[in-house]
């Protein structure tokens, strides 16, 4: 079992160390592992998108910290959720609802107290850690959560028709799931429209493509260079599906 972080923190910033400082007081000796700390910022929509396909390639057992949280400090609810051997810990905004909302086997609690002496803009460190480490350590649930029916914000959990990460590489990753699409489909973006290639080596030189990612997710790329850079792409981008279904 491990404590897998998921935040906007950005990796090279000084938030990241400060909430793992909290998970190794709470939970000595767990593992932390860096699932992502570039998540899109200030996007629970996209996060959320992104952060349910990454989920599935995690065992289960694992306890997630996710923190895509623009409304810290506002009346927003923190929660935990389990879905399908999975525990997630993070703000109630709609960033777990998308897992959630394509799971079978769930449960849902509200963190309900916490340290008189969090800061509010920093309930990642705070709140979430402790609690998440809570979990970790199986002293949960306990007198700080009350058990729900579901998380109060939910979002739509069918696919996202929109880009929803970029990663160095400048290949954009869109929220539209890749399982059983027929290869003959085109993608459009910005009155672009892309054909499929299976992997880089098989694509046109200098020609964006699509083609389904190790996550499972559709994703637009070009050979060799940064498809973000050379056709104007941005987290947050609309795309479609034209041609054969």
């Amino acid at each position: 079992m491990a404590l897998m972080l998921f935040t906007d923190f950005g990796a090279a910033d000084l938030y990241v160390g400060q909430v793992e400082s909290v998970l190794d007081r709470y939970a000595p000796g767990v593992r932390v592992i860096h699932l992502l700390n570039e998540a899109p910022c200030y996007n629970v929509q996209c996060s959320a998108h992104l952060l349910a396909a990454l989920a599935k390639q995690v065992p289960r057992g694992h306890v997630f910290l996710a923190i895509v949280d623009p409304g810290v400090g506002t009346d927003r609810n923190g929660i935990v959720v389990r879905v399908d051997g999975r525990s997630y810990v993070g703000p109630d905004n709609g960033l777990l609802s998308v897992l959630w909302g394509r799971g079978t086997v769930k449960g849902a609690w509200r963190i309900t107290s916490w340290s008189s002496e969090a800061a509010v803009s920093f309930h990642g460190r705070d709140v979430f850690a402790p609690v998440a480490a809570a979990v970790a350590t199986g002293e949960f649930p306990n007198e700080n959560v009350k058990q729900i029916a579901a998380p109060e914000v939910l979002l739509p959990s069918d696919d996202l028709a929109q880009i929803v990460y970029i990663d160095h590489y400048g290949n954009a990753f869109t929220g539209l799931r890749g399982e059983g699409l027929s290869t003959e489909r085109r993608l459009r973006i910005r009155r672009m429209e892309l054909a499929h290639a299976r992997v880089f080596h098989e694509a046109p030189t200098g020609q964006g493509f699509w083609y389904v990612n190790s996550i499972g997710l559709v994703e637009i790329a070009m050979p060799g260079t940064s498809a973000a850079k050379m056709l104007g792409l941005r987290v947050g981008q609309a795309v479609e599906w034209v041609g054969a279904p």
